[in-house]
């Protein structure tokens, strides 16, 4: 008689019930307080709105993370201004009966009454469950999973990969479908929100938003508001619920391809930066040091998942330089050759080409919010590149090549998000160098909602692809996300699309799919 381990069992019946929950909160378009929560006692306003998350896993803990806010669209999200205690419990089941770690965490007026709890003590790669209480109140249950330990076996990983989420472009089906799949793990490469305006009308999603929504934000408040708007989002919730979180940003967590502290539009953006560096910390599950403080957050860090992998999530904003052939769309120029021009900052670069000397595992994954390939915007006529991505920064591109070349980094593979479309690129050593051998992979994957389902990028970059042979696959305007399984001798990765974005309910389907074999560079269609 072949019997299912209840730990399998578990998680299906969980992911089942949280799928479940996603499509009929999103085809109702019900409050999320009440379509994600499970029954609350009577007494107060609903304080998890929000809903929860963790993240960060590690083999033995993991961070969770809530806000109390059951006014969410009013400054202070309609709490006291004063401290709080929450209960966090985690749990061997989803029904709390096997206990294992419980405790009380402050939720700070000063962090708008964010909670972040790093659980520790806990055993390594297995499912756990977890809830808070605040007051009468009980939050939904999430699911969590820790990590292998460094000496585990090689194993298997599976995980999805997200950027760009615009509200008011479009609702977010790709995380009803996420839900529904077996993952350890999601990550998300930044554009978790956008700094510009919502009209009236929601934008895509015709739902009335109220006035003080409307505004891009400028201060801390507003901020904290618009990061309520996107999380109140049931399917974000669900996706949030299902798995643990690994989160960075890009340039719209505070302002359109701003470069370190400089904005193309303003000059100096250091209070603007400052308060939405703030909310975002607020606002997800990550640890201590991504707070921000007097020498700024530090987001990069490393996740090792056994000897099978390694993720190395980049910060490519806070340090990067001022791109020195100009912003955007520009020519090439000899300025973007000096050493000292960065994308990552010298703290960062020593950090991440450190980890590339003494990786033990067999697939080195890179978590870059902008693209890392060559895109030629004209060929032989001419010189013109996209300096808001890595082509903007070829020397500094040139220092990642070359260190994982020097200390023989196993299977590069590069996960991306930011430009609304989908890229499966060979890395060369050197794209300015003809001949240059290729050194690793980068997948690119399409925004969850950004641009609709307008057609932007794939006239405009289509008739581009002749003059960059390394870019193996390219598909310009379609919204989805990334599914990866990387195993012993495989990394595969499986373009995820939806139909549209118009409606919460929209069909998923399998683009493409292609796989990097152990060993060899590049990615092939399967």
């Amino acid at each position: 008689m072949d019997l299912e381990a209840p730990a399998i069992v578990d998680r299906r019946r969980f992911l089942a019930g949280v799928a479940g929950v996603a499509g009929t909160a999103a085809l109702a378009q019900m409050p999320a307080d009440r379509a994600a929560a499970t029954p609350r006692p009577s007494g107060g306003e609903y304080p998890f709105t929000l809903g929860i998350a963790s993240g960060d896993p590690a083999p033995t803990g993991v961070v969770l993370w809530t806000r109390l806010a059951p006014k969410p669209y009013e400054p202070g999200g309609g709490m006291p201004a004063r401290r709080v205690g929450v209960r966090w419990e985690v749990a061997r089941d989803e029904g709390f009966r096997r206990l294992v770690r419980t405790g009380t965490a402050w939720a700070l007026p000063e962090l708008s009454h964010s909670v972040h709890v790093e659980v520790d003590g806990l055993d390594p790669d297995r499912e756990w469950f977890y809830r808070f209480r605040y007051r009468d109140d009980v939050s939904m249950v999430g699911r969590t999973r820790t990590a292998p330990t460094a000496t585990a076996g090689i194993g298997a990983l599976s995980f999805a990969y997200a950027s760009c989420q615009r509200w008011d472009e479009g609702y977010f089906p790709s995380y009803a479908h996420m839900v529904r799949e077996d993952l350890d793990l999601v990550v998300h490469l930044g554009d978790y929100v956008y700094e510009y305006g919502i009209p009236a009308d929601g934008g895509f999603r015709r739902t009335a938003v109220p006035e003080q929504l409307r505004a891009a934000p400028r201060d801390l408040d507003q901020w904290r508001m618009r990061y309520a708007l996107v999380k109140s989002d049931p399917q974000l919730q669900a996706a949030h619920l299902a798995f643990p979180w690994m989160v960075t940003w890009d340039d719209h967590e505070v302002q359109n391809d701003y470069a370190n502290t400089r904005s193309q539009y303003e000059g100096d953006i250091t209070a603007l930066r400052l308060a939405a560096y703030r909310a975002w910390y607020e606002h997800q599950p990550v640890r201590t040091p991504a707070r921000p403080g007097a020498q700024g957050p530090r987001i990069y860090r490393r996740l090792r998942w056994g000897r099978l992998a390694q993720l190395d999530l980049l910060d490519g904003r806070q340090y990067r330089s001022v791109p020195p052939c100009g912003w955007g769309e520009a020519p090439a120029c000899p300025g973007q050759d000096d050493p000292s021009v960065t994308m990552l900052g010298t703290d960062q670069e020593r950090w991440l080409y450190d980890g590339f000397a003494h990786t033990s595992a067999r697939w080195n994954i890179l978590g870059s919010n902008v693209m890392m390939g060559r895109l030629d915007h004209d060929g032989d006529a001419g010189d013109l590149l996209w300096h808001d991505a890595w082509d903007g920064f070829p020397a500094a591109r040139r220092r990642l090549t070359d260190a994982w070349v020097r200390h023989r980094v196993p299977n590069p593979v590069v996960v991306t998000g930011d430009w609304h479309s989908t890229f499966v690129n060979d890395i060369h050593r050197d794209f300015d160098t003809p001949g240059s051998p290729v050194v690793g992979t980068e997948i690119v994957g399409t925004s969850i909602s950004s641009n609709g389902d307008g057609e932007v990028y794939g006239p405009y970059y289509g008739p581009m692809m002749r003059y960059n042979p390394h870019i193996r696959f390219f598909d310009g305007d379609r919204r989805g996300y990334v599914r990866c399984h990387v195993g012993r001798d495989e990394f595969r990765a499986e373009l995820r699309m939806v139909d549209t974005v118009s409606r919460p309910d929209a069909v998923e389907s399998t683009l493409a799919t292609f796989a990097v074999e152990n060993g060899r560079p590049g990615a092939h269609r399967v």
